[in-house]
């Protein structure tokens, strides 16, 4: 865990957030500036930077939930969107890797 890391004190419980999913590896939030009616954040347990220094089976592992966030959410049938900001330039403004699980409504393009 990084002390000054919000999506650490998130994960430690030292700042409140509903979790729509937990496991042993990740927990799921809310986002708390959605950029669509559903905006979902998946979050690994253990902080690492972003996805380019993630375990890949982490990755795969927290990819491999997606559709049953989708479904539980109830977008999954309408279709939904999958990101992952990686850097400053990627505009990634947390430096803890996190998935963006979008949808509740058409998503335009670009997605900024």
């Amino acid at each position: 865990m990084a002390e000054d890391c919000i999506f650490c004190k998130i994960i430690k419980g030292e700042i409140p957030s509903p979790r729509v999913y937990e496991d042993d590896k990740m927990i799921v939030i809310n986002d708390v500036a959605p950029a669509a009616p559903v905006h979902m954040l998946l979050l690994p347990k253990n902080h690492t930077a972003n996805v380019t220094t993630a375990d890949p089976e982490l990755v795969a592992y927290m990819l491999s939930k997606v559709q049953m966030l989708a479904e539980k959410a109830g977008i999954a049938d309408k279709g939904f969107r999958v990101v992952i900001n990686t850097g400053m330039d990627g505009g990634q403004t947390v430096n803890h890797l996190h998935i963006h699980v979008l949808g509740g409504k058409a998503l335009g393009w670009p997605p900024c």
